[in-house]
């Protein structure tokens, strides 16, 4: 299985089965699987057959994992992702929530049988990733940002809010192929400075896009944020004070590549797609 194939999950029911198939069908951008295979590319490992699609297939698949659950009633509430009504609306709410279970077991798996990935490539992936997605990371982010509904943040607490939602599993992504690329301490503490602005930047501009885009050309409904009482970067900074915010932590993002000269061009590339968009 290799990020954005389908009909590659077994299972028995055939509800379960047609609900993943619906989500993997439609995988989008795939930003996180890219920063997986350009950081391992630029230290070096570029073959596929070395880990590098597994651990971007088990970020992709946990990041499907938390938008299927983020979209729920009893979260963020949504009918729309990537264009196309979400899971729960298409299915039911119990078919969402196993579907997200799955994904994230999966995700787990798939590394565990992958051969080609070192004992200890796999537990310092488990450990990375569980941190990632757990109470240290998107949960304990999810949990934050549902409190702060119809609560005044500041900028202080919407960072430590979205270095777990949202930085964390990006930064997942970059330390993930640096860890199949057999970086060391070193890098890999340079490689997550990378990854934490970079998650910040794409949240500000995200952001930024609910106020500015529409629903159609966002794939999920524009003006979410408002509707539910939400603190954001636009609502402490204005619209062109979150843009300079954007900028400002991209830069950061983008000199903590400088040191792996012309190898990080790809990479950096991928970091200015994510930021530099429009939807």
């Amino acid at each position: 299985m290799s990020a954005g194939e389908p009909h590659s999950i077994p299972c028995p029911d055939p509800q379960l089965a047609a609900a993943a198939e619906y989500v993997l069908a439609n995988p989008g951008k795939q930003l996180r699987a890219k920063l997986v295979r350009e950081t391992a590319a630029m230290l070096g490992s570029a073959d596929p057959n070395c880990g590098v699609e597994t651990v971007a297939t088990a970020i992709e698949l946990l990041h499907s994992y938390s938008l299927v659950h983020d979209d729920l009633p009893a979260m963020d509430n949504d009918d729309l992702r990537r264009g196309r009504p979400t899971v729960h609306r298409a299915f039911d709410e119990a078919t969402a929530i196993l579907v997200g279970d799955g994904f994230q077991a999966r995700a787990f798996e798939i590394i565990a049988r992958d051969s080609s990935l070192s004992a200890e490539q796999r537990v310092e992936l488990f450990a990375l990733l569980s941190q990632a997605v757990g109470f240290e990371g998107m949960v304990g982010g999810q949990a934050l940002d549902m409190a702060a509904e119809h609560q005044q943040c500041g900028i202080a607490e919407l960072t430590r809010l979205h270095r777990l939602k949202t930085g964390a599993l990006i930064q997942a992504a970059v330390v993930g192929g640096a860890i199949v690329a057999g970086a060391n301490r070193e890098t890999l503490d340079r490689l997550a400075t990378f990854a934490m602005n970079l998650g910040l930047a794409f949240q500000v501009i995200d952001d930024v896009l609910d106020v500015t885009a529409c629903s159609d050309d966002l794939g999920k409904t524009a003006g979410k944020d408002a509707i539910s009482g939400k603190s954001t970067y636009v609502t402490c900074l204005g619209i062109d004070g979150a843009k300079a915010e954007a900028a400002r932590l991209l830069n950061e993002a983008v000199d903590a590549l400088e040191p792996f000269g012309e190898s990080a061009l790809a990479l950096r590339d991928v970091a200015l797609s994510m930021v530099e968009r429009s939807k």
